[in-house]
């Protein structure tokens, strides 16, 4: 609360439109919005080694060859957990735990990445950035966990 003797709060110069504090309102549809396109993209690139054996097997394969231990089965938690966490992201169900989850696997896989180069690095880098935001700020006002416990 102000004391009577405080100066007055600063304004700004520019007109109040200007601060773009108007568009406030629509930071829950951006969180849905991102929530969905995130986890469709997340779904979608790894759905090919999920409907697909030899799509796993190449995968497998291929960190066999960049020196990742335990290949088969680093394929397989890689790809299952990627696919969950999208599913949690789409229906805003478990979303603080997918995004951990988001974080550390994308972590993990910048650590590799980035020997490719930072630009080879900087897709996992965001992913796992959006995986922390995931996880700081919930899934928004509009998912299924809302709709289920009717808070």
């Amino acid at each position: 609360m102000p004391e009577p003797n405080d100066p007055p709060a600063w304004t700004p110069p520019w007109p109040r439109w200007l601060n773009l504090s108007w568009l406030g309102g629509i930071d829950p549809w951006v969180r849905l919005l991102t929530r969905l396109v995130v986890g469709m993209f997340l779904v979608w690139s790894v759905w090919d080694e999920v409907t697909r054996a030899a799509a796993m097997q190449d995968l497998a394969h291929a960190l066999a060859d960049d020196g990742t231990p335990w290949a088969g089965m680093a394929a397989r938690i890689s790809v299952y957990t990627q696919m969950a966490c999208g599913l949690a992201f789409i229906a805003g169900l478990l979303t603080r735990w997918a995004g951990l989850t988001c974080a550390i696997l994308f972590s993990v896989t910048a650590a590799y990445a980035v020997r490719g180069g930072v630009e080879a690095a900087m897709p996992a880098v965001l992913l796992a950035l959006i995986g922390l935001d995931m996880l700081a700020r919930g899934p928004g006002r509009y998912n299924l966990r809302a709709l289920l416990v009717r808070r």
